[in-house]
């Protein structure tokens, strides 16, 4: 970069996308000056504000929200430039052990297929290890306990922005809400660059190689990183130093001296918040803590113009078994995972593709365990214990009514084979609630067995946890060690040691118990894409569908999911691989079946071919296909009506994940699927269903129409069901042919 023309850019870039972009290029003396200006306010603007929100088109509705079934992927916001992308606001009810590292958010600029936003939810927005917390930064602010989450990166396009979410876990996204904030320019200035933003991780961190954030070519500037570190040994890890070496340079052109140093901090990590660094999550130094910092480089962004590598050590200090220190500077093999930020020219296309979904969680697996099913199981001392059903947006606990110091809950989980396990309660905090450790077979937990030196002291005696919070939030995970455990039945113990002075009682609420078997797994060695391989026209991750396409012949299920989805990431331009692609719905692995029904929920009516097999994937033995399949024929819309009789038996499927988007399908193929009015209107009057569930039945009553009136009496019984109100009042006044009074 010529650094003499940098102002003149600078200048332009404050016109165009406003304070924001100008922190992104300047000097931090500039983003002092800029960063809370209030001048530039009153000037006349030249551009036009929109929003694409989660808003229910119907006036009368008040949900807003939008479900997301397992594997499905949402389109947030699908805009026409030239444009910049000026703030996204997004909050979810989910209840799923570390769904923010499993839902999955991704930004596509001027129709490319690769996008150029692939990270984690959570991790989007600052905070890892599929934690919820608050984070108070000017780029992004989390709030709420970290559920209401802000970005203000700005992400600019010439001619289209499509913004996504999947959810790649194994339950339903109930309530998904959303704002995409954009402004509409004339045009856009040769200098303005696109924003990107990639996920990596090791688990552990590679012996002998430094811990990469993110290796790319092209002509940019990086301005942030978000790292998390999973402790996989006792004592302070954060003795690496970050390195950026610059267009190819062989000695790197910043060098720290220390992690805390790279974050701003000194002399270790707690929690924290700043406007361009920070610490949102900070757990202590024991075996399986936790830490998040951020670090925006806003006010000094590092330019390349040719290539950039930047990454950090992962070396700190070391213990032998006794206790005793081994090494105060050595490397460690902690779990590392990142979100690497950055402004480029163009659309980066060489980064492999990140981790799908279970992959990413912090052990690579989990298995949430409802403990609120064993209350037949559970003892107590000095208290009683309940089941709390539907608290907090559906979501159940296994409660506590303490009556004070000492109060014991003795709840029972079962290890399906023997094995190292992580073990992680997800606890509730409320008003009424008190102090507690955990034993495990009767034995503390998160121990701290070092021998105290200079700067490591470790802290004796279990964790306690504290959970009082002025109103009640569900849940905050607790991790509470690495243990070996044999196969069967054990006893998790929670202990009471007292309370919060604020707090009105001793209380204690366990929504979950999480397993996650430990095991080693070294990074996949992911090709990079060849620049011989590309090919004129559409590329995924720089490669053309037929490469992909070819893929789904190999002996790995796991290439072979990855190329189901790559397919997908075609859309309606993958339609020449439907063939091979139907054949996977038969595949003898359920995470290929799943990918390939995913595939075709991106092609819409492009994979009409492959109705049939979708219809009969409808019974598959994985509920998560069937769901899928569900969604891929909701998405070919009408021209899926010969599916119309499996999706009435799907209706009626053992799992709600499935019965809500077979209804949403029917929907769609609106007044062809008349045969299933009878069966809708079944569910819609079946008792304890799913929220979510009644709400698509409902609706696709209305969207089949009039000759749906033979469902109009269950309809209006269903106008007295709470939450399915306005879903029921909607298709009444569809099927009887009124206006339905719309925003838009």
């Amino acid at each position: 970069m010529n650094r003499s023309n940098t102002p003149k850019k600078i200048k332009r870039s404050f016109q165009v996308l406003g304070p924001l972009a100008l922190l992104c290029a300047g000097t931090a003396a500039q983003a002092q000056d800029a960063s809370f200006s209030l001048s530039d306010l009153p000037r006349l603007k030249t551009y036009s504000a929109h929003r694409a929100s989660s808003n229910n088109r119907y006036i009368d509705s008040n949900d807003d929200s939008k479900r997301i079934m397992p594997g499905e992927t949402l389109v947030l916001a699908d805009l026409r430039g030239p444009g910049v992308v000026s703030h996204l606001w997004i909050t979810v009810a989910d209840n799923e052990y570390a769904w923010p590292r499993l839902v999955r958010l991704r930004v596509y600029y001027d129709g490319k297929k690769t996008p150029s936003v692939d990270v984690p939810l959570g991790d989007f927005f600052g905070v890892g290890h599929g934690y919820e917390r608050d984070l108070e930064s000017l780029p992004v602010r989390n709030s709420s306990f970290g559920r209401a989450r802000n970005s203000y990166w700005p992400m600019p396009f010439r001619q289209s922005c499509k913004i996504t979410a999947t959810d790649e876990g194994n339950r339903p996204v109930t309530a998904f809400y959303f704002h995409v904030d954009w402004q509409k320019h004339a045009s856009l200035p040769a200098d303005v660059a696109y924003f990107h933003g990639y996920y990596r991780q090791e688990r552990p961190a590679v012996a002998g190689k430094n811990y990469e954030f993110v290796s790319i070519k092209g002509t940019g500037h990086y301005v942030g990183t978000v790292l998390n570190v999973l402790q996989a040994g006792v004592g302070w890890f954060g003795e690496g130093d970050d390195l950026f070496y610059v267009d190819g340079a062989k000695h790197p052109q910043l060098y720290g001296t220390g992690t805390e140093d790279y974050f701003n901090e000194a002399w270790g990590l707690r929690t924290s918040y700043s406007p361009w660094y920070g610490t949102p999550v900070a757990e202590g130094e024991r075996v399986g803590a936790r830490l998040t910092g951020y670090r925006w480089h806003v006010p000094d962004p590092v330019p390349f113009t040719k290539s950039l590598w930047a990454g950090i050590e992962h070396t700190g200090w070391t213990y032998n078994a006794d206790g005793s220190l081994r090494s105060g500077s050595e490397e460690r093999p902690d779990y590392f995972s990142s979100a690497a930020f950055w402004y480029q020219q163009g659309v980066n296309e060489d980064l492999a593709e990140p981790p799908y979904g279970e992959a990413r969680l912090p052990l690579g697996n989990a298995l949430q365990i409802a403990v609120e099913d064993s209350l037949a199981d559970v003892t107590t001392e000095k208290g009683k214990a309940s089941v709390q059903r539907e608290v907090d947006w559906g979501k159940d606990l296994l409660f506590f009514d303490g009556e004070g110091a000492g109060a014991r809950i003795n709840v029972p989980v079962d290890v399906p084979e023997e094995g190292r396990y992580e073990i992680v309660a997800r606890v509730a905090q409320a008003p009424d609630y008190g102090d507690y450790y955990a034993l495990m077979d009767g034995k503390p937990t998160n121990l701290d067995n070092r021998q105290a030196e200079t700067s490591e002291i470790p802290q004796t005696g279990p964790e306690v946890f504290h959970n009082y919070l002025p109103e009640i939030y569900i849940a905050v995970d607790r991790p509470l060690g690495w243990l070996k455990l044999e196969k069967g039945r054990h006893m998790l113990s929670f202990v009471c040691v007292g309370r919060d002075a604020r707090s009105s009682g001793y209380n204690l609420g366990i929504n979950d118990v999480v397993l996650e078997r430990i095991e080693e797994v070294a990074p996949a060695a992911a090709a990079q894409p060849a620049n011989a391989a590309r090919a004129a026209g559409y590329v995924f991750r720089g490669l053309p569908l037929s490469v992909h396409a070819r893929q789904l012949k190999s002996e790995s299920a796991s290439d072979r999911a990855s190329a189901a989805r790559a397919i997908g990431a075609f859309g309606p331009y993958g339609a020449p691989a439907v063939t091979d692609l139907a054949k996977a719905l038969a595949d003898p692995d359920a995470r290929v079946r799943q990918a390939a029904a995913w595939a075709f929920s991106q092609m819409v009516d492009a994979g009409a071919a492959a109705v049939p097999a979708l219809a009969k994937s409808l019974t598959d033995a994985d509920p998560h296909v069937r769901s899928m399949s569900a969604v891929a024929l909701r998405s070919i819309g009408p021209k899926a009506s010969d599916a119309v009789p499996a999706l009435i038996q799907a209706v009626n499927d053992t799992d709600a994940f499935v019965r809500a988007p077979a209804a949403d399908a029917l929907g769609r193929i609106g007044p062809a699927a008349k045969s299933a009015v009878q069966t809708l209107q079944d569910r819609l009057l079946a008792s304890l269903e799913q929220v979510y569930v009644l709400r698509s039945v409902a609706a696709a009553l209305g969207d089949i129409g009039p000759v749906a009136a033979s469902a109009l009496p269950a309809l209006e019984k269903a106008l007295k069901m709470n939450r399915v109100t306005s879903s029921a009042r909607e298709a009444i006044m569809k099927i009887k042919k009124e206006s339905v009074p719309a925003w838009f």
